[in-house]
This record gives structure tokens, sequence and C-alpha cells, in this order.
């Protein structure tokens, strides 16, 4: 197949969308299709252009056997809705001449347009329609929902023409894809027709990140004695995660010297989160910075327990991609949800995890004690064999490579027996014998 990919995030960010948008093309191009991305000057999650792309324009490279063409964009260093509206349309404006350039180029088989921004597809749709090719609508978070449950825009006007964009963009898909079964229901719930939507979750290599001992974890680098409890959250310190309960829990523990908070990597809300610590004079909580991938799995392993964190409104509305690389590590993680959401009933379901309400001091700090003083061992087991169950790099993509040439015509075998066991369907978990934990009783 050739693939025209369109994305503002792609390798090498560490995290987020752009790491599994690189590793999706990287791995279709080893298995011989012919891949071409654009995108925009890394700078995720720092928000900072990366080193070896500053003061540069328009940039065409060749990594893992995949054509990339880099293109300008305005990145903010403190992001407000505004900003963010601003960094994004710029990307667009940034892209126009590399469209241009490939409009009257060669023919791809298929358009895959990566959501957010959700306008993304404005340009590709416009592509696909004049080369006659199919276009994917890829989501990985509902970006207008988000917006408007999260009060980051407050307009009803400019949210009900951002939605009547986004339906015209799921309608003239050939496909769309998605990251979760509740994101296929509020999809659904928009009049999509389930028989256009793919999902395939965010996988981990699970080669590479899996179980160690402690003791060859980074806590000696890091400077944490090898006995204390480290409870850890690394990933996006973001405005959807709602940290600041971080610090609130943090000083109930204050008196318990064996007990530390380590928060790892980057984001909006990191200088906010550094500046309570400040105020509050925590000494238990402590701050690094994000860490290259070859280090994820020893920085994983240093946890006695994982923070998966968002706030209630982000429901079903972006999916923790953080939450792939603990399971298969065997940590456990303390995860807020609700009833009724994927995240939910997928740990529900799995007893792979501890399950607390969102935004709730209480409960986390709860949770927290309760899982100090349990054996955790069936969880850890559980949370591995889910990831190698569910979460394999190689099964999750070998299930997107048929899912694609279904959709062109071009397999011999469907997307459904090449990924026959998903892991979890469009129904809720119904009937399930007992919580993934005790504190879930409480939601």
């Amino acid at each position: 197949m050739r693939i025209l990919i369109f994305g503002i995030n792609y390798a090498p960010e560490l995290t987020g969308i752009g790491k599994y948008t690189g590793e999706m093309a990287a791995w279709l191009a080893s298995q011989g299709h012919d891949m071409t991305a654009v995108t925009g000057l890394p700078y995720y999650p720092e928000w900072e252009i990366h080193d070896g792309y500053k003061k540069k324009w328009w940039v065409k490279e060749r990594i893992d056997h995949v054509n990339i063409y880099r293109c300008p964009l305005y990145v903010p260093r403190k992001v407000t809705a505004v900003k963010r509206i601003i960094h994004e349309f710029t990307f667009l404006l940034g892209m126009l001449p590399v469209w241009l350039m490939l409009l009257f180029g060669r023919k791809y088989d298929l358009v895959l347009c990566v959501s957010p921004p959700f306008h993304m597809s404005i340009l590709p749709l416009i592509y696909a329609k004049i080369r006659g090719v199919k276009l994917v609508t890829h989501i990985q978070d509902l970006q207008v929902d988000a917006a408007r449950d999260l009060g980051m825009i407050k307009n009803k006007r400019g949210l009900d023409l951002m939605f009547k964009v986004e339906k015209m963009i799921f309608d003239a898909s050939s496909a769309i894809s998605t990251i979760s079964p509740g994101m296929q229901r509020k999809i659904m719930a928009k009049n999509i027709s389930p028989s256009k939507i793919i999902q395939f979750p965010n996988w981990v290599d699970e080669s590479v990140i899996n179980p160690m001992q402690k003791i060859h974890s980074l806590r000696n680098e890091f400077g944490i004695d090898q006995d204390a409890k480290v409870i850890l959250y690394s990933g996006n310190l973001g405005e959807k995660q709602g940290l600041e309960v971080i610090v609130d829990v943090a000083k109930s523990f204050e008196n318990q010297k064996d007990v530390v908070f380590v928060i790892v990597g980057c984001g909006g809300g990191k200088e906010k989160l550094e500046n309570l610590v400040k105020e509050s004079g925590l000494s238990n909580i402590l701050f690094f910075p994000l860490q290259p991938y070859d280090k994820l799995a020893p920085l994983l392993a240093m946890a006695d327990l994982h923070l998966v964190l968002q706030k209630q409104s982000a429901s079903d509305l972006v999916m923790p991609s953080k939450l792939s690389a603990i399971l298969a590590i065997g940590g456990c993680p303390i995860v807020t949800a609700i009833p009724g959401t994927s995240l939910y009933d997928i740990v529900f379901k799995h007893r792979m995890g501890i399950l607390i309400k969102p935004e709730c001091a209480d409960s986390l700090k709860e949770g927290i004690e309760l899982a100090l003083k349990t054996d955790l061992t069936e969880y850890s087991t559980n949370a591995r064999r889910y990831a190698e169950q569910f979460l394999s790099k190689e099964k999750v993509l070998r299930h997107v490579e048929a899912s694609l040439e279904e959709l062109i015509g071009k397999s011999s075998t469907p997307a459904q027996a090449v990924h026959e066991k998903q892991p979890e369907r469009i129904e809720k978990v119904q009937a399930l014998s007992q919580p993934a934990f005790k504190i879930a009783e409480k939601i």
C-alpha cells in the first residue's frame, strides 16, 4: 500500500500521539508499505521546538524508511485555549505548500489523518476527494468534546461550528479509527454507523517494556532508597489530568518518611504544579524530567504504585496512553475513572488496578493507604497478562494493517481474523462478580 499520513505530532516525540503515529508509520514501512508523513517540527511534550529543528521552516527527511515532510508551526511557551487554537491553525498554514505539492504528485492508495487537531482532516479530505482515494480519520482524543466538557471553550456558537465541521469530516471519511470502546460509543452517538468504525488500542512493545526488579530500576540514579514506597506519576503534566490532587494527598503522608511521590514529565501544567509544591513546603514530592525511551522500563519498575489520573469531565474523551506501559511492566495502577467508561470497565473486568473517584483527594488517599498494606501480586500478574494478550505492538499493528488493506480491497485475510480477540466490545461490562479493589465500591 501507498499510505499518506497527516498529523501534527510525530517521532522523535517520546510521548503522546506523536510516539504512536511514528511507530505505526515505521512498522508499516518495515512490512514493505510505501509510507509518507506530513507533520510538524517536533515540540511535544516540552512545548518547545526540539534541538536540531530550531530556526527551521520546512524539512524533508527519511527516517525508518518513511518519507517525512515537517512543516513550521507556532509553539507557545505557556499553553492556553486561544494559543492552542493559533498553534494548530499555523500548522495548517505551514502544511499548505506541502499539501499542494503532494496534491499534484503521485497518487496514494489511502490517506490517514490523525486527530487532534480535529480540523486537521480538512485538507486531507479535500486531497482524498480530488484524487479519489480513501480517507481514514484516526481519533486519539475527541478534542471538541473535551474542550467543551473541560470548559476550555465556552462560546456556544463556536462549539456548534466545530461540531458541525467534525461531523462533516466523519461523514466524509471512508472509515474512522479510534483507541477505546468508550470513544467508539461517543463517535456512534454522533450518528456514525458502527460499521464505519475501526477500533485498536494504543499498543506497547512488551518485548522491551517488561517486568524487572527494583534493584535494576532508576531508584539509585534518582537517589531514592530501595526500601521506600514510591508512588509514581509519569507522563504529560497537562490540564486534563487534575494533578493538583497529588499535592493535597502528599500532605497526608508527610510524616511517613518511607513514602515518596515522584512526578516525571513535562507539560503546560508543570510550573503550576511545582509552585503548589513549593507553597506547601512539601519535601515528599520529587520532580524529574522526561526520560528517554530506553529508560522507560527502569523508570516504571521503581514504582510500587502508578497514578493514572484524569479529570472526571475527560472520561471516555481521552484514553491515557501511559497505562499500556504500566500494564506491560506489571505495575499496579491507581486509576481515576467512573463506572460505564472504557477505562473503568477494562480495569474492573481484568482486576488489574485500583479504581477511585476522579478529582477526589480523600479517595486517592484511601486507595494509596489500602494498596500499600495489600499484596498486589494478583493485580501485577493480571496487568502483564492483559498487555501481552491485548496491547502487543505486533498484534495491534497487524490488525491495523489488515484493516487498512481490507478498506482498499487489497486484503486476503479479513481484519477480524487477524485480531479476533478484541479486549472489550462495544457493550458495557456486565455482571462482574467483584470490583477491581475495595475502594472501587465507593465510586
